[in-house]
């Protein structure tokens, strides 16, 4: 982290003014294919500013590059999403040879088990699901000429050849998905999809859902997909409520069509929670295959390959 302090000031110096200086630089937690680095931006005046560097993870291929998801939380904020400011991103070829985005770094708590048992969110937990409707129905209005090049492929065929490809045979989830294409729900119209909106890329504070983050995944396709993931049995946590495992069902699709969003067939969304759970389960596959390999060594990365025969169990448990 030292070596990318004194660029890292030369770029906030346009935003900040000559003199700013990088303090606390550490490398912090993050996804499986970011780094997420907390520090502070600190003016010639002394006025300070809490910032978020993201870096691509060593031995990781990301869906979409950060300066994609600069330009997606850029869009989002002007579409109503909760989405921290970008202050500055730049590629390979950039100031800190390598690809990064600086965020503002907004204060809440992102930890689901926490956000799930906190006593200062008890308050707003009950009304969560809603607040995910709400910004759900946000992000589908997100214009799609706002963010070119987004991927649009058919998310069933593109997961099952991921699967293909790793070689292991997983019975149950070649059944799963047999059964998904078998059981396909009409097309829903086509906008832009987050693709990981869940609980775990939220910040949340006691007035509610401040910011949507992880944005790599984001995609075009049935608005559905991203209800459908919020209701992943994974993302309760443990709890036994549905959506994100602080809300119901009625509580996220009555938000969501209230504030915009199109008219929810219950069954199609059955359907996206089901693949939701099958996307899971091969998610952990890969990653487990990035330890195993050597891609990175990680007891994270190994530890999720654990977990894909419990994501087999409750795909057999969903399905009739």
């Amino acid at each position: 982290m030292d070596r990318l302090q004194e660029p890292l000031a030369e770029v906030l110096a346009e935003r900040y003014g000559p003199g700013v200086q990088v303090r606390g630089l550490n490398r912090g937690g993050g996804g499986a294919s970011r780094v997420t680095c907390p520090f502070e931006a600190v003016t010639a005046a002394g006025e300070e500013h809490p910032l978020i560097l993201r870096l691509a993870s060593p031995g990781a291929v990301a869906s979409s590059p950060l300066l994609h998801e600069a330009a997606l939380m850029r869009a989002a904020g002007t579409a109503g999403v909760p989405s921290p400011e970008v202050i500055a991103a730049a590629g390979e070829d950039g100031p800190l040879g390598a690809e990064f985005v600086v965020m503002q770094r907004i204060e809440g708590e992102t930890i689901p088990r926490r956000i799930l048992r906190d006593p200062a969110l008890a308050d707003i937990r009950p009304r969560m699901a809603g607040q995910c409707g709400e910004v759900l129905a946000a992000i589908h209005r997100i214009l799609a000429a706002d963010v070119p090049d987004l991927d649009q492929t058919d998310q069933l065929e593109s997961w099952r050849g991921i699967l293909d490809a790793i070689g292991e045979p997983h019975p149950a989830l070649e059944f799963a998905l047999r059964w998904l294409d078998r059981n396909r729900p009409p097309a829903h119209r086509t906008a832009v999809v987050h693709g990981d909106f869940r609980n775990g890329n939220l910040i949340v504070g006691p007035d509610g859902i401040r910011a949507v983050l992880d944005w790599e995944l984001a995609h075009l396709g049935d608005p559905l997909e991203d209800l459908g993931w919020l209701c992943v049995k994974a993302w309760r946590f443990g709890s036994e409520l549905p959506v994100g495992g602080f809300g119901p069902y009625d509580q996220l699709i009555e938000a969501y069509e209230k504030a915009g969003g199109d008219e929810v067939d219950r069954v199609a969304l059955r359907w996206w929670e089901t693949f939701g759970v099958a996307r899971w389960a091969i998610i952990c596959v890969m990653q487990a295959q990035r330890h195993l390999t050597g891609g990175e060594r990680s007891v994270e990365l190994a530890a999720l390959g654990r977990r894909v025969a419990e994501n087999e169990w409750d795909l057999l448990q969903m399905l009739p």
